[in-house]
């Protein structure tokens, strides 16, 4: 029996983040240069040339990374990162233990994904993310 209309809740799969390729990380330290190196706390899933945002809260230093996007170009270790953000003239990382973590997010990858499969005509999102969901 096939449902037509609104999805029941019952229906919906939880979205579980361990699923969706790329992901966010917690920042563990940050290295600031001509280009920046972000470690992480866990192994990275990026690939070079994929975007990425940094969030740094309050307490952790280098707070002028906040809100700043950068592309990918190395991976120097399973759980680091460069990218291409000249941060030669901004603070230090400090590592604090605050509420509030540093984070790093994808904001796409080299994917796209059809809004309107099986449609003539399609409309692609650059950037869109890879579901790995066993479900």
């Amino acid at each position: 029996m096939a449902i037509s209309g609104p999805v029941p809740p019952y229906a919906n799969v939880p979205i579980q983040p361990q699923y969706y390729s790329p992901r966010r990380f917690q920042i563990s330290n940050v290295q600031i240069g001509i280009t920046t190196i972000v470690t992480a706390t866990a192994n990275l899933n990026y690939v070079i040339g994929q975007l990425v945002r940094l969030l740094i809260p309050k307490g952790y230093g280098c707070t002028q990374l906040n809100e700043m996007l950068g592309y990918v170009l190395s991976l120097p270790a399973l759980n680091e990162v460069e990218v291409n953000i000249n941060s030669t003239l901004f603070n230090s990382y400090i590592a604090a233990n605050l509420p509030q973590v540093p984070q790093i997010i994808a904001v796409g990858d080299v994917n796209t994904g059809s809004t309107n499969a099986g449609l003539p005509e399609q409309t692609y999102i650059s950037g869109s993310f890879i579901n790995i969901s066993p479900i």
